[in-house]
């Protein structure tokens, strides 16, 4: 008998470690400097889910001063912290429009997007270092 508790047991757990999480954010402009403040303009939010190691966003945009035209998952060495792209996104190539994507993340990946240290990042024509920024932080 004790082999089907264990095997219950590890099933339960495959099924814990299977529920979604998910989090919501917020897609705010982010000048780097003085100079960029007049470049950088708008807003949008996302909501993200993570399956396993499979993350799903999607989202909006509007508000950017010129047209869209990339959006990464970024790396920051903290929250609050720019660091590289590492995943790319589908984004609407305009001012206003939709960012989505489906991307399967490493181990490391999920224990730094655990720690606070992902973010999206919009680019756009006049802000091609990042437009709009959101930190990926998880919902309470």
């Amino acid at each position: 008998m004790a082999p089907v508790v264990l095997l219950a047991a590890a099933a339960l757990s495959g099924a814990e470690a299977q529920q979604a999480r998910s989090f919501e954010v917020r897609l705010a402009a982010a000048p780097r400097d003085t100079a960029m403040r007049e470049f950088v303009a708008g807003g949008g939010s996302v909501e993200a889910t993570l399956v396993g190691g499979e993350l799903t966003i999607a989202g909006s945009f509007e508000g950017l001063k010129s047209e869209a035209t990339r959006a990464r998952i970024h790396i920051g060495s903290a929250t609050g912290v720019r660091g590289p792209g590492v995943y790319e996104l589908e984004v609407s190539k305009a001012m206003a429009g939709t960012i989505s994507g489906v991307v399967e993340l490493s181990d490391d990946t999920l224990a730094r997007l655990d720690a606070g240290h992902l973010y999206i990042q919009i680019d756009s024509d006049s802000a091609p270092e990042g437009n709009l920024w959101g930190w990926l932080l998880w919902r309470d």
